[in-house]
């Protein structure tokens, strides 16, 4: 059994700063891509930041130049640094990792998800 759990939401005022985690525990055998989608209330859940393996980082525009995805490998953890926060950037943050169990092919995993609201 694999679990993502996130840490780290809450509220922060405009122009703050918040950091996610998510750790991945159970019988892993190898994480590749890990993402963080966000969703906000009556709105799809959109793509925020990707990185892959080898550590290449992809982002949404919205967010590009303010937040930050990183990995640590040996903890199985994924990371999203949030700078500059913007009222827009309040949703509901959810971890996703492409990853392989011991004697299983890869498959998506989804963290429970984690608040962020920005407001004054």
């Amino acid at each position: 059994q694999v679990q993502l759990a996130e840490s780290g939401g809450g509220l922060v005022q405009p122009g703050g700063s918040l950091r996610l985690s998510c750790a991945a525990s159970g019988s892993i055998f190898s994480i590749y891509r890990m993402r963080w989608y966000r969703q906000a209330p009556g709105k799809q859940r959109e793509v925020v930041a990707i990185i892959t393996s080898s550590g290449t980082t992809t982002y949404t525009d919205s967010v590009k130049g303010r937040f930050t995805i990183s990995r640590d490998n040996a903890k199985n953890t994924v990371y999203l640094q949030m700078n500059s926060l913007k009222p827009e950037d309040t949703a509901v943050y959810y971890c996703n990792a492409d990853l392989a169990i011991v004697g299983a092919a890869p498959t998506s995993h989804w963290g429970q998800g984690t608040q962020v609201t920005v407001s004054s």
